[in-house]
Formats: structure tokens, sequence, C-alpha cells
């Protein structure tokens, strides 16, 4: 019997690991909103700072419709913070958020090289009211470099860090990753920086500035493929499912579809050709070691698939696993979600909204045994927090109402 889909848990009584901490997000899209809903996740206290009118980008993003204006997107990478509509283009509205500075400990942005800078709400200038602020920029080349001032998508750091190049099948079109490899790998690294700056300051006092991009995130992960060319001189090319470092480590078809398996050293080997009961193959001159089959991998995988081609993947899986081989059925999100593994993990959970009742969001992937990552907050409607932001910083009613009249937020 299926287990119940988990519901988002309470604050546990111990402390979350990043409670106290304060961060501006002024961020949209991807990769700095994840960025900082990791931050909100461990117990920050994230205000998303958002154009009035329209918000994130994001809200109003995916071609479906909610039942509020805001996408489904949106409400699963913008959790655990609060919104506050503030006008950037206003003097007004700027000088708010570099007074907030003050109180800060990490702001988060993802605008174009410069643009912070110009607007007077660079790093310098805010480091200059608070010395130890933690101070991220997020683009798409960094903040250096010919390519800095490029707009930067997930699309172009793929093709232009050469992930591209390596994805998809020998001599067919170009393919992106089918995940956004660069937005979620930038956020990622970008909390890496962030909490090893938040660490150096708790002995040194002093915050520092971030720069994370996407390019150099997607590059990050050329491990296999960059290994290959600097080892070899041959430029990585893309090899389906395959793997470049061992064989058979790939999709393989079976009498009704494929899954996937690997065979990545002489035990496994062996064992594989066991279960196949293809002994044959053992004493193929071409098949001897990994050198071997990773240099005959087509013919490799043909003779496998003779033998695979008599029973079903499900049956497959089932022996190969039972035999110690590595092995999986080829999974769509939802039967990855709603797999009785999925629903262990607790990778989807529900989140209370106050306009579309519950929504479903991706869960914690990774568990901390005493402080575990928890939703304290539905993603924020726009502006729903900005009077709460703004008395908390110490503006009194009056002056809240005068800066909504000079349209420097909107609550």
């Amino acid at each position: 019997m299926d287990e119940p889909v988990p519901a988002a848990r309470p604050v546990p009584t111990r402390g979350l690991p990043l409670a106290g901490l304060r961060v501006l997000d002024v961020t949209q899209v991807m990769a700095g909103p994840v960025c900082s809903m990791l931050l909100a996740d461990l117990g920050a206290d994230v205000i998303k700072v958002e154009p009035p009118g329209t918000g994130d980008q994001t809200r109003g993003a995916m071609g479906f419709k909610m039942k509020g204006p805001d996408s489904m997107g949106f409400l699963n990478m913008n959790r655990n913070k609060r919104s506050l509509a503030l006008n950037l283009k206003s003097p007004a509205g700027r000088d708010l958020l570099l007074d907030m500075a003050t109180g800060a400990d990490i702001v988060v942005e993802n605008y174009r090289p410069g643009v912070m800078a110009r607007l007077g709400l660079g790093y310098e200038a805010m480091r200059a009211r608070n010395h130890g602020l933690i101070y991220a920029s997020i683009s798409g080349f960094g903040q250096t470099g010919p390519w800095a001032k490029r707009p930067g998508y997930d699309l172009m750091a793929q093709a232009m860090s050469g992930v591209m190049s390596v994805t998809g099948h020998p001599g067919g079109p170009p393919v992106k990753a089918g995940v956004p490899v660069a937005d979620i790998g930038c956020a990622l690294f970008a909390v890496y920086g962030i909490l090893s700056a938040y660490i150096g300051r708790q002995t040194s006092g002093e915050g520092q500035y971030i720069d994370a991009s996407l390019f150099d995130s997607a590059l990050a992960f050329s491990i296999w493929d960059i290994s290959e060319y600097w080892g070899t001189g041959q430029v990585p090319e893309p090899l389906g499912t395959a793997n470049r470092m061992s064989a058979p480590y790939q999709a393989v078809r079976a009498s009704d579809g494929y899954f996937v398996m690997g065979a990545t050293n002489q035990k496994l080997w062996r064992l594989l050709c066991e279960v196949l009961g293809r002994e044959d193959l053992l004493a193929d001159a071409r098949f001897l070691d990994i050198s071997g089959r990773l240099a005959n991998r087509e013919a490799l995988i043909a003779e496998l698939e003779k033998s695979f081609a008599a029973q079903d993947a499900e049956t497959w899986v089932t022996d190969l696993l039972a035999a110690g081989i590595p092995a999986g059925r080829m999974n769509t999100y939802p039967e990855a979600f709603e797999s009785a593994h999925g629903r262990h993990r607790e990778m989807r959970i529900e989140v209370p909204h106050p306009i579309e009742g519950t929504v479903p969001n991706i869960g914690f992937p990774v568990k901390l045994s005493g402080t575990p990552a928890q939703v304290r907050r539905h993603a924020p409607l726009l502006g729903e927090h900005s009077t709460e932001i703004l008395t908390e910083f110490g503006l009194s009613a009056e002056a809240i109402e005068r800066l909504s009249r000079d349209g420097a937020f909107a609550a």
C-alpha cells in the first residue's frame, strides 16, 4: 500500500541552523531564487525584494492557470520567504534598500553585471554601511571577462560551457540537458560560497563578495569529459546514455523498452555474463577488460541486447539486482515522485497556501538529523509582508504611508 504524501512538518524545538540570519533576496527567475530558498529552508529570514505590480518574472511564467496569479514554478522556488514590493527605480526605494543592508547578513542579487552598482546598490556601497555583509552576485558569465555583459540564461550557459557538446546521441543534433543544470548548479555553488563566507565571518568579522555564474558552474560539472580531453587530447563527443569511463554502463533495450544497467568492473562483468547465460562473451578478445569493452562499446551493446530481447525490462531489472548488478527502470517524473521510494524519502510535500489551498512542492534533498529543513511559510504573495518588514526595520506608520504615496513600495 502506498504511503501517504507527507505534509510540511512543524518546526522542531531545536533551532534551525541558519535561524537569525537575514537575507535580502534581490533575484528573479531560477538560480537566485533557488539559492535563497535553500537558505530559507534552513532557517534564514529571507526577504524577497520584488518590483511592485509585476514581481518576480516567474510569478506569471508557465502556460497553465492556477487559482491565483502565481505559477507553480514560482511556488516551488520561493517558499519560506517574505515579500517586499520595493521600487528600485525610485530614489526612495533605493535608499530604503541601502538602509536595510545595515541590518542584513546576506544580499543575493542576479541583475546583469554593473546594474546594481549603477543603482548605488553594489557591494562597495552596501559594504560601506555594513562591513560584515556577505554579498553574492549571480550572473550568466560572471562579473568579469569578455562575456560578462551578455544576458545569462541556462541554455546559453549549457551551450557555451561545452555541456551541450556532450549531450545527446552521436551524430545527432544539439541537445540540452533536460533539466536546467547551469541554473540549479549555480544556485548550489552560490549557497556553498555564501555559507563558506558566513563561517569565515565568525572569526574575521568581515563579510565578502561572491561572484557566481551559470557558465562557471556548468564547466564545474565537466570532470569526466575534460579529464578525457586533458588526458588524451581527444575532444569529448556525445555518448547518449553511455559513460566515458566504463562499459557496459548505459540504457539497453529489452523486449518492451529500455532500462539502465552497469557492469563497471570485472566482477560485475562476469556476473552479468552468468545472468545472461553468455559465458562466451567472457572469452571474447574484444571484451576481456574495461579498455576493450570501451573500445568496442557498440559491438558489446549489440551482443548484450540480443540477450536482453528475451525478456521485459522489469524482469531484467529484478534479475540483475538479485545478482548484485546495478540496474533500474526508466521512470517518468510522476513515476519517480510517486514511487514507494520517492514517497518514503518525502520528495513531494504539500505546502498550505492562502489562495491555492495546498501546493505540491519538491521536498528537501538533504536530510539533517538534528535540524531538518522545514516549511515555515508558503511562497509569498507579491508584497504580502511589505508593511511588516518595514515596521521591523524601524519605520513608523507615517513614514511607511509616505513611502507608499511616493511609489517607493507597495503593500
